[in-house]
């Protein structure tokens, strides 16, 4: 018999206010990246995107991720609508806490997933065509991709693809989406260095503190599963940001601020789907791993000649797909307990290789999909909207042009506008 545990619901209502968090979290960390006067918009997509992405999911976006299956495991029913039928009872997927909890706590999911995509046309995307964007992106993309991943008798958890977390679901949607609007967008006018680092700095200290709420939450319960998603995302991040520093102190003589920072958040992605499945050795050595592949593929953009603005494919995009393979050499049945859904997986050091199969399957088929949905979207808001805003508008920066707003007030000429410009 289903039974609600008050131990649950607290802890899976604490994690889901902790992940709500780390999307002002990340309007933090990614408007210190920008030119000052880009800094209030950057901030808008994070923001607005809490606004947009409830009400997805509250009118349709909850019930296709995890309604009833429908379409051999493709997606969910429409059985949810307007959250119809999701009340104080048990979660079909999680009996232990209240429907409306589980809800909740999967809608912040669905809140910060588009907003990591803004990263990559920070300063120079119309607002207009972004609302738009993100409303459909999480309809098309990240409510099919989550259920064939966590919804009932989704095809993918189906073939035995597991994902902690978020970091296929997450991290590799958003990343590979971005890599694409990137690519279609073209590059910004006139890119400069990150105008206020300190702001990127507590930023990334948000979404470090959220993110104990986003994998240790992801257990569904105040059980030692929680306990091991939560030190083996400490663990990760921490290697992941010493990794980063030291390749980067190896190559340009200096460690940074902003390449801890990068580095700690590239740990917390890689991380992600692994949480729960791994011992914290292997948490080590996924961060030691991501933190300099992710500093190599962040390095590939002049290269490449693409302009992601904020690094979200190099980091998300990568970092997610590399974290969910790891997830299949790492994944021991010794760190699962009876009862525990993933009780008995295996990854390839115990001599399970298909596990690793069927993680890169999953990597391939999902970023296949968010790749081509997102160009088609891109493509048609590009004829329909338009992508860009006007040149001088650009120029100018958005926080005026798009929001009649100004972050820093100054007198014009002064030192410290021209700095922050």
């Amino acid at each position: 018999m289903n039974e609600l545990k008050s131990a649950d619901i607290a802890w899976v209502t604490t994690a889901t206010a902790m992940v709500l968090l780390m999307t002002p979290g990340l309007a933090l960390f990614y408007g210190g990246m920008v030119r000052g006067k880009n800094v209030l918009s950057t901030c808008m997509h994070s923001f607005f995107a809490i606004g947009v992405m409830t009400l997805q999911w509250f009118v349709v976006g909850y019930s296709l991720a995890f309604g009833p299956d429908i379409g051999g495991g493709l997606l969910g029913s429409f059985q949810y609508v307007l959250l119809d039928g999701v009340g104080l009872e048990p979660a079909p997927l999680a009996p232990s806490i209240p429907h409306l909890s589980f809800m909740a706590f999967q809608m912040m999911f669905a809140i910060i997933t588009p907003a990591l995509i803004s990263g990559a046309f920070a300063e120079r995307l119309k607002f207009s065509t972004y609302v738009i964007f993100i409303a459909l992106w999480g309809t098309l993309v990240y409510d099919p991709i989550c259920h064939w991943v966590w919804g009932p008798n989704g095809w993918l958890a189906q073939r035995g693809a597991i994902d902690f977390a978020g970091g296929t679901v997450v991290h590799l949607s958003a990343g590979i989406s971005a890599l694409v609007f990137a690519l279609v967008l073209g590059k910004r006018v006139n890119p400069t260095p990150p105008h206020n680092l300190p702001l990127t700095l507590i930023g990334a200290g948000l979404l470090w503190f959220g993110w104990f709420g986003f994998n240790a939450g992801s257990a569904l319960a105040a059980n030692s599963k929680a306990v091991l998603a939560l030190v083996n995302t400490q663990i990760a991040a921490a290697s992941a940001a010493v990794a980063w520093a030291c390749v980067e102190w190896m190559r340009q003589g200096k460690p940074t601020a902003l390449g801890v920072a990068s580095g700690l958040v590239a740990g917390l992605v890689a991380v992600t789907p692994a949480a729960g499945f791994v011992s914290p050795t292997s948490a080590l050595l996924i961060g030691a791993v991501t933190g300099p592949i992710c500093f190599l593929a962040v390095l590939l953009k002049p290269r490449l000649e693409y302009d992601d603005s904020l690094d979200a494919f190099g980091i998300h995009g990568v970092g997610g797909a590399l974290g969910a393979l790891l997830t299949g050499v790492f994944a021991s049945a010794a760190w699962s307990s009876p009862g525990d859904p993933a009780h008995g997986i295996q990854g390839l050091l115990e001599g399970n290789s298909k596990q690793l199969v069927e993680q890169l399957f999953g990597v391939v088929v999902a970023g296949s999909y968010a790749a081509i949905v997102t160009w088609v979207l891109v493509l048609v808001l590009d004829a329909l909207l338009g992508l860009r805003v006007p040149e001088d508008s650009e120029r100018e920066g958005l926080d005026v042009s798009l929001h009649g707003e100004e972050a820093y007030h100054a007198a014009p000429g002064s030192a410290v506008r021209t700095s922050l410009e």
